[in-house]
């Protein structure tokens, strides 16, 4: 009867899955949280100035600034899913994480991933069309247009974490329940899984497809059309405008989707496990503190509305 309970209590408590962490056993592992903790604390500092300061500054009421505003949201809400939780267990010594709580995390982060590369693809769409065709701009990219573009971007990324989410948390598990990686990150988990997973990598290397390859495409084809047109301007100051209104969003891109297409693309033998910790840290902790100096530091608009509000 002892031994029975005993092992029940044993599957109970190895129901949990349990997160290494970012760093592991290091031995300037508190020194390296604390960095961890002061980007945290960057990103919700920088990224909510920048929502505030566009809500509140009428100069900023423009499509391309309520684009940014949706992104800056997404960063908040995306280092939020992830380094609390990863902070928390550091310093509780608990590493542990239900499935459940796995499963919710795992939703939200595919959700907000999705929702920004579609966004950062309407971004493209919108400088494209300030650029090559500014009288036709108030029409196309009216309120209401960049409503129901935003709008979609939020709804493809739901559809992907409600796609992904079940399907991952419903494969047995039956191998060491240890999760290498400090969040709950679909390509670390399917490492625990003793299913055949090939039909389910095939899908999701489609949803891949869809999430990455096709906003990229669409950036693409809009900033080969603006380097097209800046081509054909003879204006020295035209081309410094164009590239002023464009260079912030490029780094962006080129930051968020480097890393994505890296991880969720390129075959698992092509990286190792410390090399995928170091990448989902830099766009799960990184480039949310990036963005809001990217697009401050590189904008007249919004150093301006700062300095004016100061």
């Amino acid at each position: 009867m002892y031994s029975w309970y005993q092992n029940s209590q044993n599957q109970t408590s190895n129901a949990d899955f349990i997160l290494v962490g970012l760093f592991g056993e290091t031995r300037h592992s508190i020194l390296l949280y604390t960095v961890v903790f002061i980007f945290f604390l960057m990103a919700l500092a920088g990224n909510t100035l920048l929502l505030i300061l566009i809500h509140v500054e009428p100069r900023l009421h423009t499509p391309m600034y309520f684009f940014i505003s949706q992104l800056s949201l997404m960063d908040l809400m995306y280092i939020s899913v992830t380094v609390p939780k990863m902070l928390m267990s550091q310093v509780t010594g608990d590493h542990k994480i239900s499935p459940s709580g796995c499963g919710i995390q795992m939703f939200f982060y595919l959700t907000l991933a999705g929702a920004e590369s579609f966004l950062l693809s309407a971004m493209a769409y919108d400088r494209y069309v300030a650029i090559c065709r500014p009288l036709h701009y108030p029409l196309l990219m009216n309120q209401r247009v960049c409503e129901c573009l935003v709008s979609g971007c939020w709804f493809l990324g739901m559809v992907d974490g409600l796609l992904l989410t079940p399907i991952t948390m419903s494969f047995p598990f039956c191998h060491s329940r240890k999760i290498l990686s400090f969040f709950c990150e679909v390509p670390a988990l399917l490492k625990l899984s003793c299913s055949d997973i090939s039909l389910y990598k095939i899908l999701m290397y489609l949803c891949c497809v869809l999430m990455l390859l096709i906003p990229t495409m669409v950036i693409s084809s809009s900033y080969a059309l603006i380097l097209h047109l800046i081509h054909r301007i003879n204006s020295t100051k035209g081309h410094r405008k164009a590239f002023a209104t464009c260079s912030s969003h490029m780094i962006v891109v080129l930051l968020f989707f480097g890393a994505g297409i890296y991880t969720y693309m390129l075959p698992g033998s092509y990286h190792t496990v410390e090399q995928d910790m170091i990448v989902s840290a830099f766009y799960t902790i990184i480039t949310p503190v990036l963005n809001p100096v990217i697009y401050s530091l590189h904008n007249k608009d919004v150093t301006g509305a700062l300095k004016s509000r100061i």
